[in-house]
């Protein structure tokens, strides 16, 4: 008897994203995997999206399942597709990205083989003309099939993108995307990796994440605050995990997760007021989780000392921060 893959629920959030669509789901649509199901749910766009999406589902009605919802941001409409999905395995794309022809493929075939909850693939940062601008490699040196008791470092080294993993459904059996915040997928993913035993992972980059020049210049406010909040979120189901534990490997999620990305969003924060005030809450946050500056100096990830790896004027951005010298900083931002 024929094996028949496990059908996989790809959920793709749309809204006002006209000029990207069409490639996105041309990427889908061309999967090499065939017992796919595309969960596109407009969330309430103004412009021509909507058509896009109808063209398309005219077009493979075999493999598109169309859904158009009031707006209610992100995590909103990923859990609504959640909701509708019928496949034993869930993905997501967003709407201005795009992906390799094998990628489902390959991933629900690891998924598969190890009997694993979660299946990650690297990422690669491209521009508005397909041109390779940064490769992110997820988990270099570390094998196909991790189990995670024995490698619980990549806890805190992974990049928490939903993008880029493959979900078996039952993970969010009693978990949701949080509604109304921002860095929805640092809340979330962390928690949904801790009910895990194994994940898997493949070292092709199939991945593609669009760099909008739209996007960049993008102003950062107190919204940035929500990265604080995520992690006390993980913290709280990391304490009733079997992981609980593994004290060093939520340190380093907090000093990487909460420091450095909090750091990597102040740096792009323009009103001084604002700057000042969430400089205070991160100050506060390490105090309250007893991270000191030389745990921050010697944190390492994939065996490299973090901070020394980075650009030089992000380190010195990092170095003025930890010396508490801030109107420095102004100065170099």
């Amino acid at each position: 008897m024929t094996h028949v893959p496990s059908k996989v629920s790809i959920i793709v959030p749309v809204y006002n994203v006209e000029n990207y669509l069409t490639k996105c789901l041309d990427s889908l649509v061309n999967q090499s995997l065939q017992n796919i199901e595309i969960v596109v749910v407009n969330d309430g766009s103004k412009d021509n999206s909507k058509q896009i999406i109808k063209e398309f589902a005219q077009k493979y009605p075999e493999k598109i399942r169309a859904f158009t919802k009031e707006n209610g941001g992100l995590s909103d409409a990923r859990n609504f597709g959640i909701d509708k999905s019928t496949g034993d395995y869930i993905g997501f794309v967003d709407s201005d990205d795009y992906v390799t022809e094998t990628m489902f493929e390959e991933m629900l075939l690891l998924a598969e083989k190890h009997q694993t909850k979660m299946v990650i693939c690297n990422i690669q940062k491209v521009d508005e003309n397909g041109k390779v601008i940064q490769k992110l490699t997820q988990l270099p040196d570390m094998p196909e099939k991790i189990p995670l008791e024995k490698n619980f470092s990549v806890f805190s080294d992974i990049s928490y993108f939903a993008c880029n993993k493959l979900f078996k459904k039952e993970l969010f059996n009693q978990k949701r995307f949080k509604i109304g915040v921002h860095f929805e997928d640092i809340q979330l993913i962390p928690q949904l990796l801790l009910e895990c035993e194994t994940i898997a992972q493949t070292q092709n980059f199939h991945y593609q994440y669009l760099e909008r020049t739209d996007s960049i210049t993008k102003s950062h406010t107190e919204k940035g605050l929500d990265i604080l909040k995520a992690v006390c979120d993980v913290e709280q189901i990391f304490s009733k995990s079997p992981y609980s534990h593994k004290k060093e490997e939520l340190k380093n999620f907090q000093i990487f997760e909460g420091v450095y990305s909090f750091l990597a969003y102040l740096a792009f924060v323009k009103k001084e007021e604002i700057f000042y005030s969430m400089s205070d809450q991160l100050v506060f946050f390490m105090k309250e989780r007893q991270i000191k500056i030389q745990d921050i100096l010697k944190y390492s990830r994939f065996g490299k000392n973090y901070l020394l790896s980075l650009p030089l004027k992000k380190k010195i951005f990092y170095l003025l921060f930890f010396a508490g010298q801030k109107r420095l900083i102004r100065k170099l931002i």
